[in-house]
């Protein structure tokens, strides 16, 4: 008498042994199901449902697909799903990997911007940094946004910076006009404190102009006697 149920739909008499997690349904979705006539898996494409389907495919899979097809045996069965799995793993490495190597160049990338060369630049040959981190300065990752088209652009970026005397973090934003990226914020917020030590020459949005002869602003916007006494505070303003 042949004990092979499969392909016979919901009259099939699933063995214990095909009755468990499957892997390859699990990692593999409606991929999986369409090589193994269970249709149900292309749930897995609708936004929502694609959340659970995969847990369901796994704990279930086995089983629907066992009903659907003829298999010649319950090892062939398993051969072929042991495959899947196989291919599943392989798939989502490969996916991993890209991934992973698409957030590192887009980092890469990033750092080695104009944008973060101009603005590391400018944190190194700023006396006040120096005595905050000291030197030599080595930068983290930079996080944020470089925006180009053409000969114009934006950039938000933030980066930590480390040094013998401290930390602390670098937000900048620049503009890019006529091809030439240019510098329009760049404050140093020291970790720890939370003194904030503003790094361009730009005066607060009071009307005023650039004024060479006279020092450079703060972050909270008074002006020192010397540049040497511009005083480092703490600020909840982002800027």
């Amino acid at each position: 008498m042949d004990n092979n149920t499969s392909g016979q739909g919901r009259n099939a008499t699933v063995p214990p042994e095909i009755d468990r997690w499957n892997w390859g349904a699990f990692l593999l979705t409606w991929i999986w199901g369409i090589g193994n006539n269970t249709v149900l898996s292309l749930l897995a494409l609708v936004p929502v449902v694609n959340i659970v389907m995969p847990f369901v495919l796994g704990a279930r899979g086995g089983a629907w697909a066992w009903r659907n097809r003829r298999w010649a045996s319950v090892e062939e069965f398993q051969r072929v799903q042991r495959h899947w799995a196989r291919w599943g793993l392989a798939a989502w490495a490969v996916f991993v990997v890209l991934c992973v190597g698409l957030l590192f160049a887009a980092a890469a990338w990033t750092r080695s911007s104009e944008v973060f060369v101009l603005s590391f630049e400018r944190v190194q040959a700023d006396a006040d940094a120096v005595e905050m981190i000291g030197t030599p300065m080595e930068t983290g990752w930079p996080s944020g946004k470089v925006e180009q088209s053409g000969a114009t652009g934006t950039a938000s970026l933030a980066y930590a910076v480390s040094g013998p005397r401290g930390k602390g973090t670098v937000y900048v934003e620049a503009s890019r006009s006529l091809g030439q990226w240019q510098i329009d914020r760049e404050v140093l917020e020291e970790a720890g404190t939370g003194r904030r030590l503003r790094l361009d020459d730009s005066d607060d949005d009071d009307g005023q102009d650039d004024d060479a002869a006279q020092p450079r602003t703060p972050a909270d916007g008074n002006s020192t006697s010397t540049p040497s006494a511009r005083a480092l505070r703490t600020s909840a303003t982002v800027l």
